[in-house]
């Protein structure tokens, strides 16, 4: 049957592996939430990257088995007329943790840093205030107790293309493409100028960039998750029976220095 089906064993068993190494960071991710909840902390993960990096499967894999009432994914549609006229980041504070609870943002306020200004939903004025008011804003959630971690998931604008192409042939995927991302691979340069111009000027002690290379999905998953469970000191972390240390081949925290951040 296997040779019939031209079946890639070297893929099955991968994959195989794959699920098996999921599974275990999940047990984790249980056991995280749980000491969330018992110790009244607040954590916000933004989840950023270019269109097809693979966000909302991450964001999944984190949540399939967490309790829904102490975990929450925010993906906010465009803005109201009355939204538009408010502070910006304000209705992005009434989705901010509350005690005992998981945020995962699926877009965050970092819209205004890369997606807005490529496309031209905002001003150029706008852009530059939310530049200088972003790390104050994050700086004051921290001095709260808020823990903001922040992933970019980076791919490379060939494995974009593919991944939008495999997203056109599968009608189940269909509804993922929008206008946005069709003018995703010919923005891209614009893309990228933005995107290092929002590192440089928001990446800080107190809330990091954290870098996913994400050209293999499900190694961007497991090492996204490991990162999580390493760096929260929850109960029970000691017991665990899988690596927690995330891969520095997949997972790199940004600096100023890097040359190359589509992977």
């Amino acid at each position: 049957m296997i040779k019939s089906k031209n079946v890639d064993l070297e893929e099955v068993r991968k994959t195989l592996l794959y699920e098996q190494e999921l599974r275990q960071l999940q047990v984790e991710l249980v056991r995280l939430q749980r000491w969330v909840q018992s110790d009244g902390q607040r954590i916000a993960i933004l989840v950023e990257g270019r269109d097809a990096a693979g966000k909302g499967g991450t964001i999944r894999r984190f949540t399939e088995h967490l309790n829904p009432r102490a975990m929450r994914v925010v993906a906010l549609p465009k803005p109201t007329d009355d939204e538009r006229g408010q502070w910006y980041f304000q209705r992005y504070i009434r989705q901010l943790p509350n005690k005992g609870e998981i945020v995962f943002f699926d877009r965050s306020w970092y819209n205004r840093a890369v997606v807005e200004p490529v496309m031209g939903f905002c001003s150029k004025k706008e852009h530059q205030r939310f530049l200088q008011q972003v790390t104050e804003f994050e700086h004051m959630l921290y001095e709260d107790g808020v823990t903001i971690i922040k992933f970019w998931f980076s791919i490379s604008k060939e494995e974009q293309a593919k991944r939008f192409d495999a997203r056109r042939q599968n009608p189940l995927k269909q509804w993922k493409l929008s206008p946005v991302d069709e003018k995703a691979q010919e923005l891209w340069d614009s893309y990228t100028r933005f995107k290092e111009e929002m590192f440089s000027k928001t990446h800080t002690t107190f809330s990091p960039w954290i870098i996913v290379k994400a050209n293999d999905k499900q190694a961007a998953r497991l090492e996204s998750l490991r990162y999580v469970l390493n760096l929260l000191p929850y109960k029970g972390k000691d017991e665990a029976q899988i690596r927690l240390t995330p891969d520095p081949n997949v997972i790199t925290r940004f600096h100023r220095k890097m040359a190359e951040l589509d992977f």
